[in-house]
């Protein structure tokens, strides 16, 4: 395992000033998210609203399986999981999107995501997305010095499974400071009282993504988007959060 970089109150102050950022991004493009508009048109108000504040946007380029990022945003769209690349798709009524901003600022990162109800939604669809908005508060709930890994993916894996949702196991949360993934690794299911025991000065990332129906994924020709392999849909909520002594400090508010 990398060592993981425990961060000082200059770098939380730091960390916090670019999730802050995040944050304002999803201001900006909230009203712009319904039916008609395109995700190409949605990636173009984020970046320019980043480079605007001084910040780059910490996706566009970024290559860790080889393939550059081509886009400020991640955008998925329904049964897109994770990744998905902003195009001239336009939005319609009914649909969910998961919109993903990374920031990097002052060089330090930050990282959130948000799903977005586009219109009225199917009831059950509507379910999925408010599970996981509490999926993300349920991990947040659990952090604390002392706590484990698998306290926080036992939390979200728990609450999913009981309204008859999955949780997806192949992407995770992650340590985040100077570099955009850093240790330790957040798994959104596990075991209560196992994996790495929390510490004051972690910094990290929790993003559960539950499908509505199973858990398995596929990966599509792009490298990048990341779909439920039963066509159904997906939707993900994601912070940014130092421990504290007290307990969570959320940065991406």
């Amino acid at each position: 395992m990398a060592r993981i970089v425990l961060k000082n109150p200059r770098e939380i102050e730091a960390l916090r000033q670019a999730n802050h950022l995040v944050a304002q991004t999803f201001e900006v493009l909230e009203p712009h998210v319904k039916p008609g508009a395109s995700l190409g048109e949605l990636d173009r108000i984020a970046e320019d609203f980043i480079r605007a504040q001084g910040a780059i946007p910490a996706y566009k380029g970024y290559a860790p399986n080889g393939v550059p990022f081509p886009a400020t945003i991640c955008a998925s769209v329904n049964e897109v999981i994770c990744h998905g690349i902003p195009s001239q798709r336009r939005l319609r009524e009914g649909d969910i999107i998961g919109v993903d901003i990374g920031v990097k600022l002052n060089g330090f990162f930050g990282d959130a995501c948000y799903t977005y109800v586009v219109g009225g939604v199917n009831p059950q669809v509507r379910k999925l997305v408010d599970t996981t908005r509490e999926c993300l508060a349920a991990g947040l709930a659990v952090i604390k010095p002392g706590a484990r890994t698998g306290d926080i993916g036992h939390a979200i894996q728990t609450l999913a499974e009981s309204r008859g949702f999955s949780v997806v196991r192949e992407y995770t949360g992650h340590g985040i400071g100077q570099r955009l993934h850093e240790e330790p690794t957040i798994y959104h299911w596990g075991k209560p009282g196992s994996g790495l025991r929390l510490v004051e000065g972690m910094v990290f990332t929790v993003e559960p993504m539950i499908n509505l129906g199973r858990p398995e994924t596929r990966l599509l020709g792009d490298d990048w988007t990341v779909v439920t392999a039963d066509g159904k849909p997906s939707a993900q909520f994601e912070h940014t959060i130092a421990v504290t002594a007290q307990g969570v400090d959320i940065l991406s508010l």
